[in-house]
């Protein structure tokens, strides 16, 4: 063992402070200088992370307290990240266990915490955000202590020790009647219950890859948790791979040892330490690193199935190219075979059809993060409507259903009850909290699609849900959770006021004037269940009689604009999201409407 190592992991839900903690650890840790202008979120580094709030890639960083190195590792709490918690876990010997003084354990919570107990790592519950208001610290504790009896805790992992305090704030206590001074009582927690790594320094050198980095300089850098010996720059090495067994022999190039935000190369690095090598040509997550030929190679824990799969296909549309720089189905195909190397959580197939590739995932923001990604890149990309991976099981068919936990302000708890209850979703508890109602519900991963969004419009933005694998169970048949039809464009070329002030009467638009459109584009929601032909690119004819509304100008409603997640919710089956580095349109998968009614027709 190396006594002068921590490894841990912080999880927690969205949302309950847990990068903030992070960036905190790391000031009082002597990471930033004094006078050092540091933003906020400082862990947070993808652009999509600091827009949406929350943690999406599992990263490193370390903390020199004393004379101990505590190795940080910043975990997502969003379950459709399942794959970046579970590798982050292999790494680690305990966790920091987050939660709101207010709102207590969610469901996030639970998802990452099973997951811990199931490593049989060390926890130390740290209850945040005391000092907001109607916070109940000692309730929060207790409800961890719930939670830990139901997720069948060993006695140890049962009699976690507790801190209070407030990560924004910069304060931590060991009991609440303590002075709230600086971060040192959680400093101290950890070096007293965190144990040092369980490693060997005296075996031949051996490490399981748990993440795989990328560098322009040195090309792909493994990182995982030395678990024997030591490894220097130059050694000779053997990657036993995890997907078909062979040994390929390589040589180091490169050592990195993390420090603060980033990383230091090394002339060599230590049993124990969590650390970075580069100098293999192809290495993937789940692979073994010795330095004996003959080494066995490392379990490597499988992550929750994937329940939901989606198409993205290569942009067909007329406005191709206009935007983006990678349109062709090579350049589209290679970038997500390449996400699928660094992300164990997705699975990737080529499909029947020319251009189009299956992704299987967890879940719906999952790929939607990674084409958000794509078109900042310069991709276009088509992406399909998600459908659920089903099962037969005894001759029956067998989808995912969810656990979804629901928190509405008390007016809005008919609305929802009654959406859920058109989704065929089953509530089992509700529970009320000082102006909101906590309900818990079970659902089918199906009719989770589309939910978040209704649930932004029935509350005004003021519910909060989250959802959490929970079986397969039996087939609940058709469901219909989008009740409108579409507007659809007949002609190509620009909106026009004129036009959308004259068919205003038909629905709402997704569109303005001056807009490009083009033929089999959406471009607005019909009240009705139907699909409805418009053209608005229609202009207004002159003559030369005078009319009495002239020179009245026209005033139109603004646009309803989607993101990509609720563009992605919304579509049907026959429609695609076509997404560019500057525009999100919706459209038909068949432009032509002729083409389109053949289709139809032939499938009635």
């Amino acid at each position: 063992m190396n006594q002068s190592i921590r490894n841990i992991a912080i999880i927690a839900h969205v949302d309950h402070g847990k990068t903030t903690l992070v960036d905190k650890l790391l000031k009082e840790g002597g990471v930033f200088r004094a006078n050092q202008q540091v933003e906020e979120r400082a862990m947070d580094s993808m652009d999509l992370e600091r827009e949406k709030g929350i943690t999406i890639k599992a990263k490193n960083t370390s903390v020199h307290y004393l004379d101990k190195i505590i190795n940080i590792v910043d975990t997502p709490g969003h379950a459709d990240f399942g794959g970046e918690v579970e590798r982050a876990l292999r790494m680690v010997d305990g966790v920091l266990l987050l939660v709101d003084a207010y709102d207590g354990p969610q469901a996030q919570t639970r998802f990452v915490l099973r997951k811990a107990l199931q490593h049989g790592l060390k926890v130390i519950i740290v209850v945040n955000k005391i000092d907001r208001e109607n916070a109940d610290p000692k309730k929060s504790y207790d409800k961890v202590l719930e939670l830990l009896l139901e997720l069948n805790a060993t006695e140890e992992q049962f009699d976690a020790p507790v801190v209070y305090g407030s990560g924004r704030d910069g304060f931590m206590m060991k009991g609440l009647e303590d002075e709230r001074k600086n971060m040192t009582p959680l400093f101290e927690t950890i070096l007293e219950h965190i144990p040092p790594p369980f490693a060997k320094p005296n075996d031949p050198f051996h490490m399981l890859v748990s993440n795989i980095d990328w560098s322009d300089y040195v090309g792909r850098i493994a990182i995982g948790k030395i678990l024997g010996g030591t490894v220097a720059v130059g050694d000779t090495v053997w990657v036993i791979r995890h997907s078909d067994g062979k040994r390929i022999r390589a040589k180091t190039t490169k050592v990195f040892e993390y420090s603060g935000l980033g990383t230091n190369e090394s002339l060599n690095a230590v049993a124990g330490n969590i650390v970075g090598i580069a100098g293999f040509d192809d290495i993937d997550i789940g692979d073994t690193i010795a330095v004996a030929e003959d080494a066995h190679p490392l379990p490597f824990t499988q992550v929750d199935p994937p329940t939901l799969e989606m198409q993205l296909a290569v942009n067909d549309g007329p406005l191709v190219g206009k935007d983006g720089k990678y349109v062709t189905s090579r350049q589209v195909r290679d970038r997500i075979f390449k996400e699928a190397k660094i992300n164990i959580s997705i699975n990737v197939e080529d499909t029947n059809s020319t251009g189009i590739t299956n992704i299987k995932a967890r879940g719906a923001m999952q790929i939607a993060v990674l084409v958000e990604t794509m078109r900042r890149e310069g991709y276009e990309v088509l992406v399909s409507r998600p459908t659920v991976i089903t099962k037969i099981v005894d001759g029956a068919t067998q989808e995912p259903y969810e656990t979804v936990w629901v928190e509405v302000p008390e007016e809005c708890i008919g609305a929802v009850m009654q959406n859920l209850a058109n989704r065929k979703g089953l509530i089992s508890s509700m529970e009320k909290h000082h102006t909101t109602t906590m309900m818990e519900a079970t659902i089918t991963t199906r009719g989770l699609i589309g939910f978040e969004i209704d649930l932004v419009n029935i509350t005004n933005g003021r519910g909060v849900m989250s959802h959490l694998f929970k079986e397969y169970g039996p087939h609940v048949g058709e469901l219909k959770t989008r009740i409108t039809g579409t507007l659809i464009a007949t002609d190509p070329g620009v909106a026009t006021a004129y036009a959308l002030d004259a068919l205003g009467e038909r629905g709402k638009f997704f569109v303005g004037a001056g807009d490009e459109v083009y033929e089999g584009m959406i471009v607005g929601e019909n009240p009705r269940c139907e699909d409805m032909p418009i053209n608005p690119t229609k202009e207004k004819h002159l003559s030369n009689v005078r009319s009495s509304g002239e020179g009245k100008g026209i005033q139109l409603a603004p646009p309803t604009r989607f993101s990509l997640e609720r563009a992605i919710e919304y579509i049907a089956a026959d429609e695609y999201v076509e997404v560019t580095p500057k525009v999100i349109r919706l459209r038909k998968r068949i432009l032509d409407g002729n083409k389109r009614k053949r289709a139809g027709n032939q499938a009635g």
